[in-house]
């Protein structure tokens, strides 16, 4: 097999889907297994839709992902002989070269219907009950289209052979879509940029791409390619290439439902419609973080394909307090998850692995895939097993390690914690370890620390169970810890654990007796990470300051 060359080619039009980066994994790692070289491209001839924020964000998303390109944007090689610029709205030049080639041997052409008149050929095609499909016309003139093409607005349309085409795909085998069902479809718009279609196919043949990797939904699409290949020929003549295609299965939820960033609309929907309607909704407390006014919002509510742009959006999850349904990578980063696990979990999502195993490095997935292991059926993405890799990962990290990662997490996530935790942050992390299955989830074991002391609240029931039951013991047995730990001079977790345990010794109750008043006193509640742990984060000052303030509430 010729080494392979694969490609990842995203439109920036948001942060990078998780299927988008399964995609962009599975052509990487099968490039690296072999040698081969990976490409970066960015296909932004939507102009309406593409964005300079998007673009950055995927490749920030792919570099989080530990997923490198050999050519490509920032890449070292990006000079138009190694197949660049890789940006297609750079590359309009090339595609008018290849369009015109097209139209010069009649095998493209100019048309112009105004989108009046191809909304009542849909009409017509509706009304006889067919598919309708754009053809040129018997007599059509091509030199006058031709001479008009100069003066007016037109698009580029491809003519499809009067024959079936058959795609051989690695996955799906052979796969034939018969000449009726294809029509001749747009290859440049009327502002002059490319359709996807044309650009694909242009830029793999310069690019050198050898096999192209993606999701079930491009099968349609490979067809018009396959035909677009036959029809065109490099500057010297040469023919164009039809690379391998490997169609990769749909990415579900547990639900049958495909994953997609409606799900995130539809989640927010829910909440409003339990609220009791946009009204209702706007009444929330946290309706200072809505970004929407109400007629949006109502337009919103009531039209089910409707989506609110992405701020709207996060706003009504801040102001309703949600946690929206990950399905950008950005979503699962900011929800604390390790990119190993990630990029270790959407390997399962179509990979018949052949074994049992289901946690591996990248480098073991890199050296195990093939085209051939990739299934036809969808997949369905388990949250709650993705969840248990990260927790299991998580706590497989040195201390040390893992506050490295919280540290890096909290720098983009949560940049004040760092500052209010100090020196205790690699203790915060030891604590909050074994309790938290994302790197989000480990402020809340610790989260007592982080209020004013004077800010605490007291469970009613944790303070009548472990302080003021048996006529107050509890409470007396605080006064008495108080006085012991004012008298150590390490204040270690190791310490304070042996000092409090030689306290139980000495006044003969259980250890339980001991530690619950003060966990209720330092933290609030029954239940807190260990003693010795709970009360070193804290520090003396402010445990004895909650000790003396609990004692006072509660003899009131």
């Amino acid at each position: 097999m010729q080494t392979p060359v694969t490609r990842f080619a995203p439109s920036p039009t948001g942060h990078l889907h998780i299927g988008g980066a399964r995609t962009a994994l599975f052509s990487w790692a099968f490039a690296r297994g072999r040698g081969g070289g990976f490409v970066l491209r960015i296909e932004d001839t939507d102009q309406k839709r593409s964005s300079d924020d998007a673009t950055r964000g995927i490749l920030e998303d792919l570099r989080w992902l530990a997923i490198d390109w050999d050519r490509g944007p920032d890449a070292p090689n990006e000079q138009t002989d190694t197949g660049g610029p890789f940006y297609q709205s750079q590359r309009l030049e090339i595609y008018d070269r290849f369009i015109a080639q097209l139209v010069d041997a009649d095998l493209a052409y100019p048309a112009f219907d105004t989108s009046e008149e191809l909304d009542a050929m849909r009409a017509e095609a509706k009304a006889a009950k067919r598919t309708f499909r754009y053809v040129r016309a018997p007599g059509y003139d091509r030199a006058a289209a031709m001479e008009r093409m100069q003066r007016e607005q037109h698009v580029v349309r491809f003519r499809m052979p009067p024959e079936a085409i058959t795609v051989h795909d690695v996955v799906l085998g052979e796969v034939t879509t018969s000449a009726d069902e294809l029509d001749d479809f747009v290859i440049r718009k009327a502002d002059g940029f490319p359709t996807y279609h044309l650009a694909v196919v242009v830029d793999d043949e310069l690019m050198g791409v050898t096999h192209v990797l993606r999701g079930q939904e491009h099968l349609n699409n490979t067809p018009r390619h396959v035909a677009l290949q036959r029809a065109l020929k490099r500057d010297d003549g040469t023919p164009f290439r039809t690379p391998a295609y490997a169609h990769m299965p749909l990415i579900f939820n547990p639900d049958g439902s495909k994953m997609s960033k409606r799900d995130k609309d539809k989640a927010l929907k829910a909440v409003v419609r339990d609220l009791g309607g946009v009204a209702k909704a706007m009444e929330h407390p946290g309706r200072g973080a809505i970004t929407a006014d109400e007629a949006s919002l109502e337009a919103w509510l009531g039209d089910k394909t409707a989506q609110l742009p992405t701020d709207a959006l996060d706003g009504l999850a801040r102001a309703f307090n949600v946690d929206l349904p990950e399905i950008n990578v950005e979503d699962f980063r900011a929800a604390g998850y390790l990119p190993e696990v990630v990029c270790n979990y959407i390997a399962l999502l179509g990979w018949q692995k052949g074994s049992d195993v289901e946690r591996f490095t990248i480098a073991e997935f890199v050296e195990r895939f093939d085209l051939d292991q990739i299934g036809k059926t969808a997949a369905k993405f388990d949250r709650e097993k993705l969840l248990a890799f990260n927790f299991d990962t998580m706590r497989e990290l040195g201390v040390e390690a893992l506050a490295a990662r919280w540290r890096e997490w909290c720098a983009r996530y949560d940049e004040a914690l760092p500052a209010q935790l100090g020196e205790r942050f690699e203790l915060a992390a030891k604590m909050a370890q074994p309790r938290a299955k994302t790197l989000r989830q480990l402020r809340e074991p610790i989260a007592f620390t982080l209020l004013a002391d004077d800010a605490i609240e007291y469970d009613e029931k944790a303070v009548q169970k472990s302080l003021l039951k048996n006529d107050g013991a509890g409470l007396a047995l605080l006064g008495e810890l108080r006085t012991m730990l004012g008298e150590l001079d390490d204040w270690s977790p190791e310490a304070l654990d042996a000092a409090c345990a030689a306290f139980a010794e000495t006044r003969g109750v259980g250890m339980g007796q001991v530690a619950q008043p003060l966990r209720v006193a330092v933290t609030g509640a029954g239940v807190s990470p260990g003693l010795g742990e709970t009360l070193a984060l804290l520090g003396y000052k402010r445990a004895v300051a909650r000790i003396d303030r609990c004692a006072t509430l509660a003899n009131e």
